[in-house]
This record gives structure tokens, sequence and C-alpha cells, in this order.
């Protein structure tokens, strides 16, 4: 896996004097975790934008602090946007040891065409969107191909079980965890048979109209 980089320099302003770096296009960020006391920093809101969508919460970075020692490997934890423009406005990252197993979110990616989609008018139904996994930070996996060719009738499924992952990396969720499946198309009633079924009586009924016609 090919490590993304990202230079940090440290923060002395906190608080709600932090809306002052935003507006010069600063994030506030934090640093924590494994090895190292929690540590206030900051960083360029363009870089940050190019970046996190590469990384999201389960792909591992190499931080560097600005007089700062070693290489500290960190992942994503916490994204804060506005509400309204979606602008970032702080970032936590977790820094983890390299040696010690951890627990990710990894996300679905969705491969093949499903038969009973193309040729039987079903949708796909996707019931997890990532799968919870267990492996050394730098073999956390960076998404899961699930492969949904099989799906050729609406009996079928494809469950966690069935997803290939690489050495030590493990499945927090249970095998028989489904994933995606598909669901028979809504049967549409023809209009007329509606009208006929409307037109027709209960036992029993009697149909006034008729009964107040007289008889020739």
């Amino acid at each position: 896996m090919d490590v993304q980089t990202l230079s940090l320099s440290r923060r002395q302003i906190i608080g709600k004097k932090v809306k002052t770096l935003r507006r010069k296009g600063i994030v506030p960020v934090h640093m924590y975790g494994s090895g190292t006391e929690p540590l206030s920093l900051q960083t360029e809101a363009l870089e940050l934008q190019q970046l996190l969508p590469r990384v999201g919460t389960n792909v591992p970075l190499s931080i560097s602090v600005e007089e700062g020692s070693g290489e500290n490997i960190c992942f994503v934890r916490e994204v804060q946007r506005h509400p309204v423009t979606e602008e970032i406005l702080h970032v936590d990252f977790l820094r983890v040891d390299v040696s010690q197993t951890i627990q990710a979110e990894v996300p679905v990616n969705v491969t093949g065409e499903s038969p009973a989609v193309r040729d039987l008018n079903g949708t796909l139904l996707l019931q997890l969107q990532s799968i919870l996994v267990e492996a050394l930070p730098m073999n956390v996996p960076a998404s899961l191909d699930v492969d949904i060719s099989g799906l050729d009738d609406f009996e079928k499924a494809v469950y966690v079980g069935d997803v290939a992952v690489g050495a030590g990396v493990t499945f927090v969720a249970g095998a028989d965890e489904m994933i995606a499946r598909v669901s028979a198309p809504r049967i549409e009633v023809d209009a007329f048979e509606e009208e006929e079924e409307e037109g027709e009586l209960e036992e029993g009924e009697v149909d006034e109209e008729a009964a107040e016609e007289p008889s020739a």
C-alpha cells in the first residue's frame, strides 16, 4: 500500500480564536494516541480537501510534525464540517502502534454485474456499505471487492464469508452476515383487471342500481 503523507505544524491558537485560522485557509487539527501526548496542530485546508477523500478512515497516513522527530502512522478518526458549506472545520488523527492490530471499517466496492438486475429487472440491495475488519495498521485494506455476478435470481445473496481478504486480515462481522441481494420487481396490476375486480360483487351482495331499474 502506498502510504499518504501529511505535514503538520504546531498550533498556538486554540479555543474560539481558531476562527481566525479558518479565515486564512488553515484547519486546526489534533493528533493523539499511542506513544504521543495530545498535540494541537494545523495544516492547509486545500491539502486536507485533496487528502481526505483518498484515505477515508481506514487508510494509514504518515504524518510529520514540525520540530518533531520520527514518523507518525495515523488514521483519520473524526472530521467536523460546516453543516451548510461542508467546509472542513477540524480533524482528529489517531496515532497507532504499527505492531498492534486495530479494527477499522472498510468500504465495500461492488464489482461485476448481476444477471437478476440485468435480465429480470431486479433491484440491487446493498445491506452493508462497509465491513469491520481487524488487522495490523499497514495491512488494513483500502476497500473490499464484493462480486455480484453470481446473483442470477432473487433467492441468492452475497455474505461476508464470500469476500476474499489478504493474509493477516480477519472479519469482525459474522461470516453469515448479508452484504447484498437482489429484490424482485414490484408486480403492477393491469388497469383492466382492477376495473373487473371493482365490478365484481361479493357473494350475497345486490347491485342496487340494477335492482331499481323496472323490468321490461
